[in-house]
């Protein structure tokens, strides 16, 4: 039995996330015991191949696989559909039929890659996630959202394809660089906000947020089970973002648009949502949608984890308000906001003018 496995009930796709420590190497059977295809392409980026490479693929060769690997260079920047003609490319090589399956092992980004590769070659082939950042078992693996960045905006080219299976070691996370594993923690406390006041109770109650020396084993278990269940319930309830699977963007408008005119170079996703979050809070705040109280515990919490909490004053507002414009989740010309009500409750408007964002920025910087 594995330590947990959280059911995606999708009535089209449903699967299983499984998330034990010492499991990397157990894929192949796993996978055999799907039933999923003979080929396959394992696609991934040089530093966690050279970690993780040989493990994975002794596992998948030993259970009777034929695997090729793929390497994309790590980092937001290469989210690019460049980069997805590279595994395209290596799956034509790699002679990938309709029952092949493409498994990405690494963080957002290969999982994101590696996923839009997978519902776009032969029209739609299987693929699995085998996270291996924080990030990415809390977030990018679960719930089916492939894509890559346009110059103009973030995650503007994708589809929506469910993998056939998530597989979480969270032993991994001990080679993951203390700034992910702080970035990460912003899409943990975003759950509490929006859904799971536990969440941000349970972290309040550990003293030191900011590196993996100070998490026990049973705490991550227990951020790692209660982040699957939170996204994995949305998930579940809108698979295709038709209404409230927009809640799980909180802090992801403005932290999408400041990635952009950033160039996806001076901050990682996680600190730029938590940003994000702390703008959209300052906006609840300024409405009279929430208290100073709910805003000062969300700052402080994200403080704890180590991340940035305050408005960088060099970004221009009229550049920000311009990336929001070209947003995936504007609607009728209007930028979607979702702004919080109390913790563990968010609501979606398209009521925020660019006056609000103003002064809340002001604010904060």
């Amino acid at each position: 039995m594995f330590d947990a496995v959280i059911p995606v009930k999708l009535p089209t796709h449903p699967y299983q996330i499984v998330i034990q420590g010492g499991i990397l190497g157990q894929l192949g059977s796993q996978m055999a015991t799907l039933g999923l295809g003979g080929k396959i392409l394992l696609v991934s980026n040089p530093a966690i191949a050279k970690l993780y490479g040989e493990t994975v693929l002794s596992g998948l060769t030993a259970a009777g696989f034929q695997v090729q690997i793929c390497c994309i260079p790590a980092g937001e920047r290469y989210k690019t559909l460049k980069s997805v003609s590279q595994i395209y490319d290596a799956a034509l090589a790699a002679g990938l039929e309709r029952s092949s399956v493409i498994v990405a092992l690494g963080g957002g980004v290969i999982g994101d890659m590696a996923g839009f590769a997978a519902a776009t070659w032969l029209r739609g082939i299987p693929f699995v996630q085998v996270p291996t950042s924080l990030l990415a078992m809390v977030d990018a693996s679960i719930g089916g959202k492939t894509g890559v960045n346009h110059p103009q905006g973030k995650n503007l080219i994708g589809a929506f394809h469910q993998p056939s299976l998530v597989w979480m070691d969270p032993l991994v996370l001990k080679t993951l660089p203390t700034r992910e594993l702080r970035s990460a923690l912003a899409e943990v406390i975003k759950y509490g906000v929006i859904q799971a006041p536990d969440i941000v109770e349970f972290l309040e109650g550990i003293p030191d947020l900011s590196h993996y020396r100070h998490y026990s084993p049973p705490d991550l278990h227990h951020l790692l089970v209660r982040s699957a269940e939170c996204k994995a319930w949305v998930v579940q309830q809108d698979e295709k973002e038709g209404g409230l699977r927009a809640i799980l963007n909180y802090g992801h408008t403005l932290g999408h648009a400041l990635e952009s005119v950033t160039h996806y170079r001076r901050y990682r996703h996680g600190e730029a949502v938590g940003l994000g979050m702390i703008a959209a809070g300052q906006i609840g705040v300024n409405l009279g949608w929430w208290g100073d109280t709910e805003q000062q515990r969300q700052t402080q919490l994200l403080a704890k984890a180590g991340l940035p909490t305050r408005w960088p004053s060099d970004v221009s507002l009229a550049d920000l308000l311009r990336a929001m414009q070209a947003d995936k989740k504007i609607k009728q010309g209007k930028v979607q906001f979702i702004l919080p009500r109390k913790l563990g409750q968010v609501e979606i408007t398209q009521q925020v003018t660019e006056a609000d964002v103003s002064q809340a920025l002001a604010a904060l910087v």
